[in-house]
């Protein structure tokens, strides 16, 4: 395979330039294992089935660090090991029955987001900087909550529990608008900060 030509390589494509099929399994393999990591980390909410997870940070970071390509393969193949039931999801839950579940939507948004952020990152080089590594952690956050809402608010209607837009943000957006915040704000610190070291090497 050819080297890569984009207007601003991710990271590990700059630290891996030439490509192969064997350099991108093994990316597409190791970014879909940090999300499951990250997937540990649930802190389930009594009023909501949307837990408090490490996921959005890690899928975040994937697509900024693979690019838009390789992020949205890597996020396809963790929602597959999912689906074989790989305990892969949050709190370490797997299966077909969870991706059509009330959280459903947001997993599907996974490879959408992951490849968002990629395609921020190889057209613009936001993960450059701070403002401009945050600008594409929001985007991608916020593509997640326009593919998760509809889908729980489907999901509450089927099983007869849905009480309106107010009382679906408040299960599915406003709880976690502080974390997301905090998740950026740490992406922003540690992307730029890799770029000047790789910069010094």
């Amino acid at each position: 395979m050819k080297t890569e030509v984009l207007p601003y390589p991710p990271l590990v494509k700059t630290l891996w330039p030439h490509r192969t099929l064997a350099r991108d399994l093994a990316l597409i393999l190791a970014g879909s294992l940090l999300v499951a990591l990250a997937a540990r980390i649930s802190i389930p909410l009594p009023f909501t089935p949307v837990p408090i997870t490490g996921q959005t940070l890690a899928i975040l970071l994937v697509g900024a660090a693979l690019g838009s390509r390789l992020g949205f393969l890597s996020l396809l193949a963790y929602l597959a090991e999912g689906a074989m039931g790989l305990p892969v999801f949050a709190g370490g839950t797997g299966g077909l029955a969870k991706i059509l579940g009330p959280t459903g939507g947001f997993l599907l948004a996974f490879p959408l987001a992951a490849g968002l952020v990629g395609l921020l990152v190889e057209r613009f080089g936001l993960d450059r900087s701070f403002l401009g590594t945050l600008l594409a952690m929001l985007a991608g956050n916020a593509l997640l909550y326009l593919v998760g809402l509809p889908w729980l608010a489907a999901w509450l209607m089927g099983a007869g529990k849905f009480a309106g837009t107010g009382a679906l943000l408040a299960m599915g957006l406003f709880p976690f608008i502080p974390g997301d915040l905090v998740k950026a704000v740490v992406a922003a610190l540690v992307l730029p900060s890799a770029w000047k070291v790789l910069g010094r090497r």
